[in-house]
């Protein structure tokens, strides 16, 4: 689910260098994917109305279902400041 993650956000992002993707087990097959990208592709990874995060959270989804778990993408707001 990582590596799907990854490669969708490399994708959508201009600063691949700055995209971070980290799978964490929570226990009963349960997985949260922490992504942080860049402050500037933030709204290309959020999308007008939430709509490319959404997607992506539903075909992460999927994924996981054939997998036998549940997921959460969690979306890390940029500490940076923009200059």
């Amino acid at each position: 689910m990582k590596d799907a993650l990854t490669y969708l956000l490399k994708q959508i992002v201009a600063k691949e260098d700055e995209l971070s993707v980290s799978e964490e087990d929570l226990g009963n097959g349960n997985v949260a994917l922490s992504v942080s990208v860049a402050a500037e592709d933030m709204g290309k990874v959020i999308g007008r109305g939430g709509k490319i995060i959404k997607s992506l959270r539903n075909l992460i989804r999927i994924i996981a279902v054939k997998q036998q778990k549940r997921v959460e993408i969690i979306l890390n707001e940029s500490t940076g400041q923009k200059g």
